[in-house]
């Protein structure tokens, strides 16, 4: 473990694994796997109920890393205040980007996807996987928010919505009331 010590996570450390995102690390295990003894991650995700072993060798190399610091969510929070860079592709090649900076686990690059999906209540309606997409996007980024400021999902969700725009009609029809 030498060799990877800025990635020594203990247990009850909060991670990001780029593919599920946020996660806490339950414990490191030992295990025989073709002959050899291997140490493993355990990272949980409460979420998702689900487990993942990453192998603390490869833990640098899977992308496995500790929460954002405040900064860099600073830097995506920026991102969604900025203007929509929707590009003239076919929606199938934009879809695929935007999964993959969704995959990447970086939050810029996923507030990059939320900010192109965006819509105001004005726009025309999205299509269900734009929805998709945006649902994904938005959940990856408010969980990582949620870790770092220590709130709930859904008080960092409304947090992301707000310095997006977006405003709930029937929310705003209350307010005006």
């Amino acid at each position: 473990m030498a060799d990877n010590d800025n990635f020594d996570f203990k247990t009850g450390d909060n991670v990001v694994y780029p593919a599920h995102g946020v996660g806490q690390i339950e414990g490191v295990e030992t295990q025989t796997i073709a002959g050899m003894e291997i140490s493993l991650y355990v990272v949980g995700f409460e979420k998702d109920r689900m487990r993942l072993k990453i192998p603390v060798q490869k833990a640098q190399d899977s992308g496995l890393r500790k929460l954002s610091s405040s900064e860099r969510l600073g830097d995506a929070l920026e991102t969604l205040k900025g203007r929509s860079r929707v590009r003239r592709t076919m929606w199938s090649r934009r879809a695929q980007e935007y999964e993959t900076k969704i995959n990447s686990g970086d939050p810029v690059s996923i507030a990059e996807v939320l900010r192109d999906l965006k819509r105001s209540n004005d726009d025309t309606e999205q299509s269900y996987s734009e929805r998709q997409i945006y649902q994904s996007a938005l959940e990856r980024l408010a969980r990582e928010v949620a870790a770092v400021d220590n709130i709930t999902e859904v008080k960092a969700t409304e947090k992301l919505e707000d310095i997006m725009g977006k405003t709930k009609p029937a929310e705003s029809d209350k307010a005006a009331a």
